[in-house]
């Protein structure tokens, strides 16, 4: 007797996704999913490949975040050339992949806040879907439309500069970069006209982020009860505890802040982390090996890189880290819609850590590579716009990759994810005699705030089922086969 609703697609993320809400007979929820319908195999077409084709290839995964996959693969690939895991490319290796990296989180989270989550908190979640997008944005609040575009557009000119393209770059290489930063690039960075010069965009960075807060300052009631639940979260932070999104160890935190994963080396990450696979779609469940899949999944992204470090190497931001852990007293912060808070603060953290590379002399001069002796297998890990991203590759004697698999960040979050949706759908639905169109977004709107990547969670694990369903000319069930 259950009734379904179906929301198809979901709207203003990347990738194709759709949520079931299933209701009983008296109109309350009983079960929710989110499910990923696409599937591309990236795992197994790479697998017979030259191992260094491995960044080129896997960042085709995504137009949005090419630069997370391509780092990523760069990162396992260092390993297998020897070069280390992290402390062992040249300065100029790792600083022009830092540049290219938080140039990639700068432009992924401008877009997000500004073009996906911004007609939500500008519009409301019950508007009319005619003006609640980003074209609305643009005709009643130019300004912050213009904000965003040319927010994004710095960081696509970073990545342009140090991977050689905007999307779907080469610069990252087995051991280190393929390229310096020239001085015309550098001074541009620095000295260009307003708006695109870096101190343009760390002033902008500070004016979304007093945005956000004066909303949730007449909000508050909202923000902190939409979709708020205790998880644990996971990331990867320096060796001291800092903020760290392009190198680390692995750290994950209980609901009550207690570490559950004590700073260990990502290349053991197999150690700790499991992954389930379900029927119903083609994300996969990561979790925690010692506490089960019940109780081993986590979030991580934005909000649980602020829950999990100790703090940001960067004055900006750790001024505002102080001000966003003091909302719950020092505590990890359970609320979904403080991602988009915590997203801001990145952005801010991004843009000083930008500044800060280019006026490094390193950029212009100096050894590009550094290899040593090889390895079979090699892991690489980086804290993806979306949250903690890893890439396991092994090769045999002939140089051909021969295993892969890829942890991405959204499929870190499929739990949290669904956790939410049934959370939201169980607020706003349960008992409605009629569905509307709000109460369908704002499920959405609880997704959209882990800005996920689900071109980038397609993946499976074990052999894929076939199954066929015949049904007659009155859509009556008839026969199923399933191999």
């Amino acid at each position: 007797m259950l009734k379904k609703i179906t929301i198809e697609p979901v709207t203003r993320v990347e990738g194709h996704g759709k949520v079931t809400i299933h209701l009983d007979e008296n109109n309350n929820v009983d079960y929710t999913r989110l499910h990923i319908v696409e599937f591309r195999g990236f795992e197994r077409f790479i697998q017979g490949r030259p191992y260094w084709e491995a960044p080129v290839l896997v960042q085709r995964l995504c137009g949005i975040c090419p630069v997370s996959h391509h780092l990523a693969a760069a990162k396992a690939l260092d390993v297998l050339v020897g070069t280390g895991t992290g402390d062992g490319l040249t300065p100029t290796g790792e600083k022009m992949r830092r540049l290219m990296h938080y140039g990639q989180i700068f432009q992924s989270h401008s877009l997000h806040f500004f073009h996906l989550s911004a007609p939500d908190l500008l519009f409301g979640i019950d508007a009319d879907p005619a003006i609640r997008n980003v074209i609305g944005v643009a005709l009643e609040h130019k300004e912050l439309a213009v904000q965003g575009v040319m927010m994004r557009k710095f960081g696509q000119e970073i990545i342009r500069a140090t991977a050689g393209k905007k999307i779907h770059g080469t610069g990252a290489i087995p051991g280190g970069i393929n390229k310096h930063l020239s001085h015309e690039e550098k001074d541009s960075f620095i000295n260009g006209a307003d708006p695109l010069n870096i101190d343009k965009m760390v002033e902008w960075s500070q004016g979304a982020l007093a945005f956000f807060k004066d909303y949730y300052a007449k909000n508050k009631s909202f923000i902190d009860n939409f979709a708020a639940f205790p998880s644990s979260h996971m990331s990867i932070v320096r060796k001291d505890g800092a903020m760290d999104l392009y190198h680390g160890v692995l750290r994950a935190i209980d609901a009550d802040g207690k570490k559950i994963l004590d700073d260990v080396d990502c290349q053991d990450y197999e150690e700790y982390i499991e992954e389930e696979v379900r029927s119903w779609t083609y994300m996969k469940f990561p979790y925690l090996k010692h506490l089960g899949k019940k109780k081993g999944w986590y979030r991580v992204g934005p909000l649980a890189r602020l829950n999990t470090c100790d703090f940001i190497p960067t004055p900006l931001a750790q001024a505002e880290l102080d001000a966003f852990r003091a909302l719950t007293n020092g505590k990890p912060n359970q609320h979904c819609l403080h991602y988009h808070y915590a997203r801001l603060i990145e952005t801010l953290h991004a843009a000083e850590v930008m500044r800060d590379l280019l006026h490094d002399p390193d950029l212009l001069k100096g050894e590009l590579t550094n290899t040593g002796e090889k390895h079979y297998k090699g892991i690489g890990v980086i804290e993806a716009p979306r949250g903690t991203l890893i890439h396991h590759y092994e090769i045999n004697d002939h140089d051909q990759i021969t295993r892969a698999n890829l942890i991405v960040s959204t499929t870190n979050n499929n739990e949290p994810m669904n956790q939410s949706v049934n959370q939201v759908a169980h607020a706003w639905m349960d008992g409605q005699p009629v569905i509307t169109e709000p109460m369908m977004n704002a499920v959405e709107v609880a997704i959209r705030a882990y800005d996920p990547c689900l071109s980038c969670a397609t993946h499976a694990l074990g052999q894929m089922p076939l199954e066929i369903s015949l049904y007659d000319a009155s859509e009556n069930l008839l026969d199923t086969k399933r191999t």
